[in-house]
């Protein structure tokens, strides 16, 4: 059973790779033959992008304080509300540590424009 899935999971990835390439390379192909330039099919850096270390330190900062908001949430909602402290608690830690990430985003979209 366990090798089912195995090779079924291998299949499934195998066939994303293989859809995402062969449709990239036709793609291109005909861009080509309608004249295109070659040089749309290079990705260069761009000059003023926020270094990569510093989105993910900041992601991971926020999305610890929202674990550590989470939990103290869950508290005062288990201690004065007397809320299931299996519904308080992995429910305010999941809400604000995704509302961490969503202030996550948005910041670091902010860096990338000011850049």
């Amino acid at each position: 059973m366990v090798a089912i899935v195995f090779i079924s999971a291998f299949i499934v990835i195998f066939g994303i790779v293989y859809l995402f390439f062969s449709t990239r390379n036709k793609e291109r192909m005909a861009l080509i033959e309608k004249g295109a330039e070659a040089s749309i099919f290079v990705k260069g850096k761009r000059e003023h992008a926020a270094p990569v270390w510093k989105i993910l330190i900041l992601n991971l900062a926020l999305l610890l304080m929202g674990i550590g908001a989470g939990i103290v949430t869950g508290g005062i909602l288990r201690s004065s509300l007397n809320v299931d402290w299996d519904t308080a608690m992995p429910g305010s830690i999941f809400l604000l540590a995704g509302t961490g990430l969503l202030v996550g985003f948005f910041i670091t979209k902010k860096m990338d424009q000011e850049a």
